[in-house]
């Protein structure tokens, strides 16, 4: 019985949206729908129609760009910061409690902050290159097509940092002292240590961050609408933002949910085929 909330509360605010949203992908609902209540059902045309689309193939590179690039800074980065901090320093904690600020925002708060840092003319960035005599003049961080997905990238780096840290801060501290001390008696220190102790015994704890890292990226949204709205060009249009440009944008809701539902399967495959792999290489 004291689990009925809880049941509860995810078969109505996380089961029913993702059912329905499989059910609207195969019908033709639109704005005239939330009047009539008439959704002509169209099987897989929905799928069709999003799959063959110009933009599809563009979203879905820069999906697994944005993804990519995304998950490896973040990883590296943190699982570095985690490594840092393990180590006993003056202000340890008051840092580590600092670092989960850009975690803590709001994704839409930290969007608005960093496309005033990103601004061409007024940019923070571009004023403190200026200064040191790096550029002379603006560059178009979100306005080019060549540089927008990068900065993208780069702002999603920033804000991913802190959870990855933070995960791998608290697997860092299950590792005994004792190993350590036992690999220095072999001569394994520095490196050598990470790569036979740390390395080894983090492997679950990486498998839990790589995988919650990908599915919470793939479905970014506020960033980049908040930053370029997928444009320049559509230089930084995704899956994701493809699927809310189709649903409030153009109001093709079962278009819209089918992209949803694309997306939600790719995480799934991907989730899936990790983890078996993983799993083979620790029973190895």
């Amino acid at each position: 019985m004291f689990l009925v909330p809880a049941v509860a509360y995810l078969a109505l605010f996380f089961g029913y949206p993702v059912a329905k949203n499989v059910i609207m992908g195969f019908q033709e609902y639109s704005t005239s729908t939330f009047y009539t209540g008439e959704a002509p059902w169209v099987g897989l045309q929905n799928y069709v129609t999003v799959v063959t689309s110009s933009l599809f193939t563009t979203s879905l590179v820069n999906t697994a760009l944005f993804t990519a690039g995304s998950i490896a800074g973040q990883f590296v980065i943190g699982l570095a910061l985690a490594v840092f901090f393990k180590r006993k320093f003056p202000l340890n904690g008051v840092l580590r409690s600092l670092l989960l600020l850009p975690w803590l925002l709001p994704l839409i708060v930290s969007s608005a902050v960093w496309r005033w840092i990103l601004d061409k003319d007024s940019g923070a960035l571009n004023n403190f290159l200026g200064g040191l005599g790096i550029i002379d003049t603006g560059v178009p961080w979100l306005t080019s097509t060549s540089l927008a997905l990068a900065a993208v990238v780069g702002v999603n780096i920033w804000i991913g940092i802190p959870f990855n840290v933070t995960v791998l801060y608290g697997g860092l501290q299950d590792i005994p002292d004792e190993l350590y001390e036992a690999a220095s008696l072999d001569g394994a220190t520095g490196w050598r240590a990470f790569q036979h102790v740390t390395w080894p015994m983090l492997r679950p704890v990486v498998s839990v961050v790589l995988v919650l890292g990908v599915v919470y990226t793939l479905k970014v949204l506020d960033i980049i609408l908040g930053l370029t709205n997928g444009g320049p060009a559509n230089s930084t249009q995704t899956v994701a933002t493809q699927s809310y440009a189709l649903s409030f944008q153009e109001f093709k809701f079962g278009e819209g949910a089918a992209m949803g539902n694309i997306l939600v399967l790719i995480s799934l495959v991907f989730a899936v085929l990790y983890l078996r792999a993983n799993r083979r290489a620790v029973d190895e």
